[in-house]
């Protein structure tokens, strides 16, 4: 190996066998290193299961070699060209420039030359309904996103340019990154920027920008709906296909056939942000869980299967080099960094905010002498990103000097300087928000003492999720030792699931054949025993999975012994009320109500209780009529459920009048709070029968249980014998449980009207479905108790045992919630109004809204605030 030699060839782009003759060129003009010296110097790369396998093996680097009618994978071409450097000693900063050279070249050959333009056609064919839904979903969330990650529409430059050594060539502004990915081929960009840069803000416009087309009612075919997807709620050996329509449903309350058609079709760009928070801080190793969505992007292909898919992914500088040291990376994507912004942009941002004859336009001369001043270097470290300008900006208004705010030795190393300012920033940022957003809605003002503190607590407990979402995600070691003869992830048809179960094929909701569950799959109110909740992440503060901050053993028991209790109640009161009693063999009603209260307890134990929503927003008048309709179709249901009593018990326990009034009066009831509480108008996406059976096993038999004790007193009253006995009560059961099938069905799925949920939703849904409950079992007990007592006996116990019934079988989820809140506002950790705080959070920019869920402002005052982490 000599000291001077030629440029080193490039590669061909004739064609592909003109690309394979100058991988070997390449290699002649290395020194020709050997196939067994080539597999040293070209390291390991990583599959899906976390092993490592070398990427250049001597067989394969020999076939490729060879083999001129195949395009190489680009991880082989990395590889490859990588060593050849290597072995010659080629400059190490020169490389980049050199790989980015063979990336593009290759990727100009995967793309198909483009077809001569096509006339247009007669019939344009009219739009996918799913995709303009989709699109117009997105274009509101991403607005409230944006409002919210900007305080306004005041945006700072973000400035962004390809990613070589020297940091050189040309910048993009934000305003172009539409046009520059559609420029791209294939459509596949890598984001790298540093904490606080903008990574979110730039997907947040590519999506907004991208969508504009989209939304503009131009007639032609329909392209892909971008989609910002939080990287940290994917799991790890979770498809990403399936994951991403699952995505959609849940978040943008797409029906599911039609989200997995959008996404088999590839009418959708999932832009995932956030790579780099998906495995814990600090690292004990590879990133595991970035590696592995990382293999499943790789995977991703387009409609031919041939080509790379389009996608999108953000990730931090300093985790992307962990990733890059691993061997991990997204194939064929173009890498673009965003820059630390210079002394005129941060000027330029400071004189938009503060403009002449504003009140603290004065302080612009002061930041700008700390920048130019003997500490200036330190302080533009300090303040080179759009969410440290924020900082700054948000300290000074609320009183702070620039001076105080930016001093730094002079003297000290200058990263160690900008540290000490970055905290110092951090450390003003809660005090100045809650200055400058005063509380007013809600009687006395929030101090900044308290706002910290409740905001610690939040913090710590988002720390204690992602130590158990990361727990969840560890597979056994065992299976993954029979992955191994897998290079491509688990063999087909099984998910690797949390805590190394096997699931059923991708996309399946539930459990398939009784083994295990997908995290983040359809998790109902019997479904999450033993099994994480949907919503465990390291950034989501999720309402109804706040209540371990009250401390976990101590309200899972108090939740359990509450339920219990009104379980036990609610029996005592149907006892009472059906004077239960007073008949001569009371072994089956006493055996009906224990197997009722265990069904209930075992609900109360369930370590995640789940809280499925709707959408908000269902228009009032479609509720209304929704009920209305139900309680017209249930009255019919109802007198011929009372007629079909009457003759099971022969006219001996009620009359025909009784039976046509009671049993039209509980129909209506029935079809009316169904129709009410209904997600929405016909069409919108509902469970199968299958599928609600799954998702509810424990509580449709809680609800068969119910339905016989409910049918058996009038049977013992009619003194019925052992088999009509028997069958009376099996088919109360069965009627109760099919009701239950219906009530799950009809409170299910999505409406295709509603607005985005809110995080509060799926709680606030939860206490309506308990309500529900309550309503419906205290109607039905109360048309029993009329035969033995009088309307206000009967009522009481009726009003006593449908209030605990709805609590105790109903409401799980948000009587677990009330009381870990409850616990933590006594023990001073949060407030006792918590949802007004958070919504004053959200206003005063310390917490934003993501979809169904809070997040912190930003990932480094999350950090910042976490107990330990400082």
């Amino acid at each position: 190996m000599t000291a001077e030699r030629p440029r080193p060839p490039g590669p061909g782009t004739a064609g592909t066998a003109d690309f394979v003759r100058s991988l070997a060129l390449l290699r002649q003009w290395a020194g020709e290193p050997s196939l067994s010296r080539l597999r040293v110097l070209g390291g390991q790369t990583p599959t899906a299961d976390g092993t490592k396998v070398d990427a250049l093996p001597k067989s394969t680097t020999s076939h490729v070699l060879r083999q001129t009618d195949r395009l190489p994978r680009w991880d082989f071409v990395r590889a490859f060209v990588t060593a050849c450097f290597h072995y010659c000693d080629h400059p190490p900063e020169l490389i980049p420039a050199e790989l980015e050279r063979w990336r593009a070249a290759r990727a100009a050959l995967a793309e198909p030359a483009a077809p001569a333009p096509e006339p247009p056609p007669a019939d344009v064919p009219p739009p996918d309904p799913a995709v303009r839904l989709l699109a117009r979903r997105v274009l509101r969330e991403e607005d409230r996103a944006r409002k919210g990650l900007l305080g306004g529409y005041s945006l700072a430059p973000l400035p962004f340019g390809p990613d070589d050594a020297s940091g050189g060539g040309a910048a993009h502004d934000l305003h172009a990154i539409g046009r520059f990915f559609g420029g791209l081929r294939p459509r596949r960009l890598l984001v790298v920027g540093e904490s606080g840069a903008g990574k979110t803000v730039l997907a947040v416009e590519l999506v907004l920008q991208l969508l504009e087309p989209l939304l503009g009612g131009r007639p032609g075919r329909d392209r892909p709906v971008p989609v910002r997807l939080n990287a940290a709620r994917w799991t790890l050996g979770r498809p990403f296909e399936s994951w991403l329509a699952e995505q959609l449903a849940q978040q943008f309350g797409l029906a599911a056939r039609d989200a997995h058609r959008l996404v088999r079709d590839r009418l959708v760009l999932p832009v995932v942000d956030g790579l780099d928070e998906l495995d814990p801080e600090p690292s004990s190793g590879p990133p595991r869980r970035a590696i592995g969505l990382l293999a499943e992007l790789n995977r991703y292909s387009d409609l031919s299967g041939r080509r790379p898919g389009a996608v999108v992914v953000t990730c931090r500088a300093d985790r992307h080099a962990e990733l890059r040291a691993a061997g991990a990376g997204l194939d064929n994507a173009a890498l673009i960094r965003l820059r630390h912004l210079n002394t005129e942009q941060i000027g330029t941002y400071l004189r938009a905010r503060w403009p002449d004859g504003h009140p603290f336009a004065p302080h612009r001369d002061a930041v700008h002498a700390a920048l130019s001043g003997p500490a200036g270097e330190a302080v533009h470290a300090a303040l080179a990103t759009p969410w440290r300008l924020l900082l700054t900006v948000t300290a000074v208004e609320s009183g702070g000097h620039p001076d105080d705010l930016l001093h730094a030795d002079p003297d000290a190393d200058p990263a160690a300087g900008a540290a000490l300012i970055a905290g110092r920033l951090l450390d003003a940022y809660v005090p100045a928000a809650t200055h400058l957003a005063p509380r007013t809605a809600h009687g006395t003002p929030y101090r900044p003492d308290q706002v910290r503190s409740w905001l610690v607590r939040l913090a710590a407990h988002l720390h204690d999720q992602s130590t158990l979402a990361t727990e969840a995600d560890r597979p056994r070691p065992g299976f993954l030792t029979h992955l191994r003869g897998h290079r491509n992830g688990p063999p087909p048809g099984l998910g690797l699931h949390p805590r190394g179960r096997v699931g059923g094929a991708a996309g399946v909701d539930g459990p398939v054949s009784g083994i295990g569950l997908h995290l983040g799959g359809r998790v109902g109110r019997g479904a999450g025993v033993g099994r994480m909740a949907p919503g465990l992440t390291a950034i989501d503060l999720v309402p109804h999975l706040l209540w371990p901050i009250g401390g976990r053993r101590r309200v899972r028991v108090l939740h359990s012994l509450g339920c219990v209790v009104f379980a036990v109640i609610a029996m005592l009161a149907f006892w009472t009320g059906s004077a239960a009693g007073e008949l001569p063999d009371q072994s089956l009603t006493l055996a009906l109500m224990a197997g009722w209260v265990v069904i209930a307890t075992v609900l109360s134990l369930a370590p995640w209780p789940a809280a499925a929503g709707g959408r908000t927003g269902v228009p009032r008048r479609r509720r209304v009529t929704g009920g209305l309709v139900g309680a017209l179709g249930g009255v019919p249901v109802g007198v011929l459920g009372g007629l079909t009593g009457l003759a099971l018990t022969g006219g001996r326990a009620f009359g025909p009048g009784f039976a046509v009034v009671a049993g039209g009066t509980g129909g209506l009831v029935l079809g009316a709070v169904i129709g009410l509480t209904a997600a929405g108008r016909p069409g919108a996406e509902r469970m199968t029968v299958p599928e609600a059976i799954r998702a509810e096993p424990l509580t449709l038999l809680g609800f068969g249980l119910c339905g016989a004790l409910t049918g058996l007193p009038p049977l013992r009253l009619a003194g019925a014998g052992p088999l009509p006995l028997a069958a009376g009560v099996a088919a109360a059961f069965v009627l109760a449980f099919a009701l239950g099938v219906v009530f799950t069905i009809a409170t299910g799925g999505w409406s295709k009207d509603a607005e985005l949920a809110h995080p509060r939703e799926a709680l606030h849904r939860n206490a309506v479905i308990g309500l529900a409950f309550g309503l419906i079992g205290g109607v039905a007990a109360f048309l029993v108790f009329l035969m033995k007592h009088d309307v206000a006996e009967s009522l009481l116990c009726a009003l006593v045992g449908g209030v605990t019934f709805g609590l105790a079988f109903g409401a799980i989820a948000w009587a677990r919630t009330m009381i870990g809140l409850a616990v933590a506002a006594a023990r001073g950790l949060l407030p006792l109004r918590l949802w007004a705080f958070l919504d004053w959070a959200c206003e005063a920019n310390l917490l934003r809204v993501s979809g169904a869920t809070y997040q912190f402002r930003h990932r480094e005052l999350q950090d910042f605030l976490t107990p330990g982490d400082r």
